[in-house]
């Protein structure tokens, strides 16, 4: 059995695009896109759902505390263990307007992410496991977090290019989210249930040779 942790944010948690300032809903776990890789992976896959909104790659937030990834990734691995792999979908929140870094910063913090991975010793018999590298999609139209976020729509369509270098010097494995999903129109930030099923297939495609 091949054990796959999905560590991200609130769109990793399945949450559906919000309209208002109603607590925010959650679609079904067959409908989040770690439910889909875990439908199309199939027999011989378990697939370990770490969403929480509002996560960041490294920064301390200081309107929403304890989501600072760097500081929860470590415990999450080790409660997990042992894992095969370690899918990391993060960046989105980290361009909010008063966490003030640049896409290249972004990227930097991600890659931290990846260094800890490949030191955890939480994969079989003591190994790393593996991490893929994934790169959020860019912003798309803004309404309801249109203050929170400002400035942060031309830094999203910045990201990949720094995600894909900052893998590349690492030799991990990347993903580039944008290039098969959109986030949705209704606030700019989150994923419909089409862009998470497209997202969770396109997935499992690039896992599979990865733990073959």
């Amino acid at each position: 059995m091949k054990s796959i942790l999905c560590y991200g944010d609130s769109n990793t948690w399945g949450c559906i695009p919000l309209q208002g300032p109603d607590p925010a809903r959650r679609f079904p776990p067959g409908t989040r896109w770690p439910g889909v890789l875990r439908r199309e992976l199939g027999d011989g896959y378990w697939v370990v759902e770490a969403g929480l909104s509002g996560r960041t790659t490294v920064w301390d937030d200081p309107l929403e505390p304890h989501r600072n990834g760097r500081k929860l990734l470590l415990p999450t691995l080790l409660t997990h263990q042992p894992l095969d792999l370690v899918v990391i979908v993060l960046g989105t929140n980290d361009l909010k307007h008063r966490i003030n870094a640049s896409a290249a910063e972004i990227a930097a913090g991600a890659g931290m992410l990846t260094d800890i991975v490949a030191g955890s010793g939480c994969g079989p018999d003591g190994r790393a496991p593996q991490t893929l590298l994934v790169c959020p999609p860019p912003i798309a139209r803004l309404d309801l977090f249109a203050d929170a976020f400002d400035g942060g729509t031309e830094k999203s369509r910045q990201l990949t290019g720094h995600f894909a270098a900052i893998a590349e010097a690492r030799s991990c494995p990347f993903f580039d989210a944008g290039a098969f999903i959109e986030s949705s129109d209704v606030d700019g930030i989150h994923l419909d249930e089409p862009q998470h099923a497209a997202l969770g297939a396109a997935i499992a495609k690039r896992v599979r040779p990865l733990l073959a």
